[in-house]
């Protein structure tokens, strides 16, 4: 049974309410503080709680951070790189077996014994370790190279372009004949080529002399072709040999069907000047027993038959050199020039053809007469002098010295020579402009 007696304490007893006034007065104050901010803010505020920092401020941190980063990046890249080149270096995928793993392109003239002797102690070597530069180098030494380009390929494969010369002409060198490009560039003759060059063979340089001093020479060779195939003719095709050797004056050898006359251009306007003489070539065969050389280098005289001594003896080829020679496509005029010796001094006088004279003064009767005559020369005894039978002929004229233009005078025409003061040597004289 429940015990009634005794006091009861009660909730509020136990728990006493809190001290009300007070916390409403913190309410208040809070919410007064409150207001004020909203209608002021440029009252002081309140005093902030000093916080505890690290020894380095929070920017420095940073950049510590991210270069420690970068550094292990760094460090793991160049690891990388290490173990590729390790790899690459001594692994057998990039080492290059045999000449099968080198390309070569361009190839025409220069044989693929010729590449491979440069090439071929890089067979069995790392790729990576073929010094490019250098081959590419020892490959423009081959003569018919005028440029190259070597590449390498991973794993092991080596690429080589060939750029070849350009022949222009064939070029005699003591007992050999070579080939030469617009630069002076000698080239052996090909072997085992089927292709044929249709080119003057060109005399008066050395096999000692520099390049720089044929490259001069070529320069004139290059200008003779273009202006002797300027306007289509191509007169070029009938030169077997165009001498050099003085560049003042270029001598050319022409061939056609009436034999081969050397003719002197001198140095400039080559082909105003080849032009008189492929028009006047047949009317100075019919009118001289022999037409060997033409001088043509003064504007008006022409020098007939001038080189009496022939050309300068040159040294035999040998029969292998002549084959080859031939087979390359050397015209058989200038090898036959050089196979024999020099002719033996003839006994004809050069002849001194003056301008024409004016006409108009001439009965029309005479010049059919002195054209008939022209054009139809009689024998020997009976050709028209240019001298009295009591002067003396003029020096000859040695194929190294340059002829003097000389101007006939004014004198009458000298009789004909009677049968007991006839001269042994006569020479003939025409006017340049009879056709």
């Amino acid at each position: 049974m429940a015990r009634k007696s005794g006091s009861t304490i009660s909730q509020e007893e136990l728990y006493p309410p809190a001290d009300e006034p007070s916390r409403q007065e913190l309410d208040d104050a809070h919410r007064l503080d409150l207001d004020v901010d909203d209608e002021s803010p440029f009252l002081r505020g309140q005093k902030r709680v000093s916080v505890r920092r690290g020894t380095l401020p929070k920017k420095a941190a940073t950049r510590l951070t991210w270069g420690a980063l970068a550094a292990l990046v760094v460090l793991v890249c160049g690891l990388a790189v290490t173990a590729v080149y390790h790899y690459g270096e001594h692994s057998w995928r990039f080492r290059v077996e045999s000449s099968d793993n080198i390309e070569i392109s361009g190839l025409g003239n220069v044989t693929r014994s010729q590449v491979m002797e440069v090439m071929g102690e890089d067979i069995g070597r790392n790729i990576f370790f073929i010094p490019l530069d250098q081959r590419q180098k020892q490959l423009e030494q081959i003569p018919w190279v005028e440029s190259a380009s070597v590449m390498r390929f991973v794993p092991n494969r080596v690429k080589i372009e060939i750029h070849e010369r350009t022949p222009v002409a064939f070029v005699r060198l003591g007992s050999r004949i070579l080939l030469i490009d617009a630069s002076g560039t000698l080239m052996d003759l090909p072997t085992g080529s089927k292709k044929k060059f249709s080119f003057p063979v060109i005399l008066g340089m050395n096999a000692g002399e520099p390049q720089s001093t044929r490259a001069p020479r070529m320069k004139i060779y290059n200008q003779l072709l273009s202006e002797l195939d300027s306007e289509g003719a191509h007169y070029s095709a009938s030169l077997s040999e165009v001498d050099l050797s003085d560049p003042d004056d270029v001598k050319v050898l022409a061939s056609d069907p009436g034999g081969e006359v050397l003719v002197h251009l001198g140095a400039s306007d080559f082909l105003g000047r080849f032009k008189v003489y492929m028009s006047h070539a047949q009317e100075w065969r019919q009118q001289f027993a022999r037409l060997d050389s033409v001088d043509l280098r003064y504007e008006h005289q022409i020098v007939v038959n001038p080189d009496l001594q022939g050309p300068a003896k040159q040294p035999p080829l040998a029969l292998s050199v002549a084959k080859a020679a031939a087979a390359a496509g050397v015209k058989p005029a200038a090898l036959v020039t050089h196979e024999t010796t020099a002719p033996k001094p003839t006994s004809q006088t050069p002849v001194l053809l003056p301008p024409a004279k004016p006409t108009a003064k001439t009965p029309a009767s005479k010049k059919k007469a002195v054209k008939a005559h022209h054009r139809n020369p009689p024998a020997k005894k009976a050709e028209t002098k240019v001298h009295p039978v009591n002067t003396p002929p003029p020096p000859l004229r040695a194929a190294t010295q340059t002829p003097a233009p000389v101007t006939p005078t004014a004198s009458p025409a000298p009789a004909p020579p009677s049968n007991a003061a006839k001269p042994q040597k006569p020479s003939a004289g025409i006017p340049k402009g009879q056709p």
